[in-house]
């Protein structure tokens, strides 16, 4: 835990726990996917379905659980009683990566970073709704196949289309925040971008020289922050697909990228064992 104005670190938690970052103590250890009740400690669901390893878990705004797997499927539970709703089957390979058209409204809650402040917790159902917009939320799902699918995972098992053009396997996927448009990661040195509602091919950013770990966009949609095996970062215009900033610096693979919420920074990480913040 970093205090980014002095550049400090104020705090190391040396497990992936969840922790109470005041007092630095380990509140509760998670070994299994499993539904937590964080205040007092307790499982209350154990959801169990799939045949190989869970991959990533997105919590939808509809009070939904969708969970993806090396088994390569998705499923759709709904956490009040445990009940598996659907099953979603397309993938020939380990499905890595999901991510939903109102992720970012669930990111930041009841928090609007264009009101420099937060708003009261009762707005967060209106902040997702806006976000949400008519209609049901989509998914994408990248995949080791090399392909995406756009789903409507509340309603259908059926993906509203696949989604191709990638050499080789998917790192990671991800709506913009006002989901319309989508960006993928791959190890075949680019990023992707495709048409939110439709599926449909948009763009190919390439700068890279080696695979690309993990993209995102900043919180007005109009830049897009990806980091690389290759030891860089990039900052990439959405309005003309090209790139706008090439942010050098780090000594080794970058693995993980963030825009923070209110569009000034991004934060990169690697194996050179350091963050760096940089102000775009």
């Amino acid at each position: 835990v970093w205090d980014i104005v002095r550049g400090l670190c104020t705090l190391t938690l040396s497990h992936p726990q969840v922790w109470d970052i005041v007092r630095g103590l380990c509140t509760l250890t998670l070994s299994h996917p499993q539904v937590w009740d964080i205040v007092r400690g307790q499982c209350t669901l154990t959801l169990s379905s799939h045949t190989q390893g869970v991959t990533s878990i997105r919590w939808s705004g509809d009070d939904l659980i969708y969970s993806a797997s090396q088994d390569r499927t998705i499923k759709v539970w709904r956490p009040s009683d445990g009940v598996l709703c659907r099953t979603l089957q397309g993938h020939g390979h380990w499905v890595n990566s999901m991510a939903l058209s109102t992720d970012y409204a669930t990111r930041i809650g009841a928090w609007d970073p264009a009101l420099q402040g937060k708003t009261q917790s009762h707005d967060a159902l209106t902040v997702y709704n806006k976000y949400k917009g008519v209609g049901e939320e989509f998914m994408v799902s990248g995949s080791d196949d090399f392909t995406l699918f756009l789903w409507h995972p509340a309603k259908s098992n059926k993906p509203v289309c696949r989604m191709t053009g990638h050499q080789q396997l998917i790192n990671q996927v991800m709506f913009s925040p006002n989901g319309r448009k989508i960006a993928s990661a791959s190890f075949d040195k680019s990023v992707k971008v495709w048409d939110g509602k439709s599926g449909k091919f948009v763009a190919t950013l390439r700068g890279h020289v080696r695979a690309v770990y993990q993209i995102s966009w900043s919180a007005d949609c109009k830049l897009l922050v990806s980091g690389s095996s290759d030891s860089t970062v990039k900052i990439w215009c959405m309005r003309t697909f090209t790139l706008l900033q090439d942010l050098p610096g780090h000594a080794d693979e970058v693995y993980t990228v963030d825009w923070s919420p209110c569009g000034t920074k991004v934060v990169s990480g690697g194996k050179d064992k350091v963050l760096k913040i940089w102000r775009v």
